[in-house]
């Protein structure tokens, strides 16, 4: 096994060195997704550092989710996780499309219901007021990532019963088809353990860690058209967002 030489005069620490060494290897594959990671002894022997300064840098790995470790088999390099742009109101084919990834919905169900007393406050709606309930198991590369709720009024319901749900985003058919220009969306985020329903779709033990996204979207004017829960896979996605830190405001004299 090929040696790699660590800069001595780098201000980094060793094992951060070695950390951005194997993480580069990790991001342009050759070390490939689910491959197991050389065992601590021949890291110490490539690096020539001890084993404390190697469990370091792997450990650092592991919290970032670049590896994961099974007991008594040894150190596996992660699947890349997608993610989206949190910042950025699209849908989740529009952001994934555009990454190359292949998008594909299941529909389960589409059905007009009376909006229960959640779903008709979010929208603006009296309770009871009919609905349009939509589930969906949106694909990523053929595999399930995530389970979308969605709710819109009647009239809106109307015209999505019409259109291709099985590939196409809501966001794209409300504006494209519809007409309806989107403004803003209000969103929470949290996580929940998968119950059977969750278990059932996105093929995850249950118990898992799913990542539960709420979000109200509502048109340029500021009407609420769009209300659902996005239950995404915590193993294979990520939602990503900047924040800038406010300068505070100087007092007038």
């Amino acid at each position: 096994m090929a040696k790699t030489n660590l800069v001595p005069l780098n201000p980094q620490p060793l094992y951060a060195q070695i950390k951005e060494a194997l993480r580069a290897r990790i991001l342009d594959g050759t070390y490939a997704p689910h491959s197991q990671m050389p065992s601590e002894y021949d890291l110490c022997a490539m690096f020539d550092v001890s084993r404390i300064t190697v469990r370091q840098a792997l450990g650092d790995l592991q919290k970032e989710g670049l590896l994961f470790k099974l007991h008594g088999k040894g150190t596996f390099v992660s699947k890349p996780k997608a993610f989206q742009n949190v910042t950025s109101l699209q849908g989740f084919a529009e952001a994934m499309s555009s990454m190359g990834y292949e998008i594909v919905n299941q529909l389960r169900s589409f059905r007009i219901v009376k909006a229960n007393p959640q779903v008709a406050a979010k929208l603006n709606l009296p309770e009871g007021a009919a609905v349009a309930e939509i589930h969906r198991i949106r694909l990523l590369n053929r595999e399930p990532v995530s389970l979308e709720l969605t709710w819109v009024p009647e009239a809106w319901g109307k015209r999505l019963a019409n259109a291709d749900l099985a590939t196409r985003d809501i966001f794209l058919i409300l504006e494209n088809d519809c007409g309806v220009p989107l403004g803003h969306a209000d969103v929470a985020i949290d996580a929940i353990l998968a119950d059977d329903d969750i278990v059932d779709a996105l093929r995850v033990e249950e118990g898992s860690p799913v990542l539960r996204i709420e979000r109200l979207t509502h048109d340029a004017s500021g009407v609420p058209i769009d209300y659902e829960y996005l239950y995404f896979r915590g193993d294979a996605f990520q939602y990503r967002l900047r924040t800038d830190r406010q300068k505070p405001r100087q007092k007038s004299r």
